[in-house]
């Protein structure tokens, strides 16, 4: 099960071209949450999409990113 989610919407391409940057990174997309789902997500995330966020610590990050940012995402607790 993946640490992580992305906030997106439908029609996305820059979501898609996200999604595969994290399976680069990880070998597997992750889940993702429509932001149209939710006024708080709309609100927060609706010209940030896509981001991607920690689960277990709320961390996020915006598009642009790379594999490498998305596996220094899922690093940062270790750093602490």
């Amino acid at each position: 099960m993946s640490q992580l989610v992305m906030y997106s919407t439908l029609g996305c391409h820059l979501c898609e071209q996200a999604q595969r940057v994290v399976v680069a990174a990880l070998g597997h997309t992750v889940a993702e949450r429509d932001i149209v789902d939710d006024p708080q997500w709309l609100t927060r995330y609706e010209v940030r999409i896509p981001v991607l966020q920690r689960l277990d610590n709320g961390a996020e990050l915006d598009w642009p990113f790379d594999a490498e940012g998305v596996r220094a995402l899922l690093a940062k607790d270790r750093e602490s």
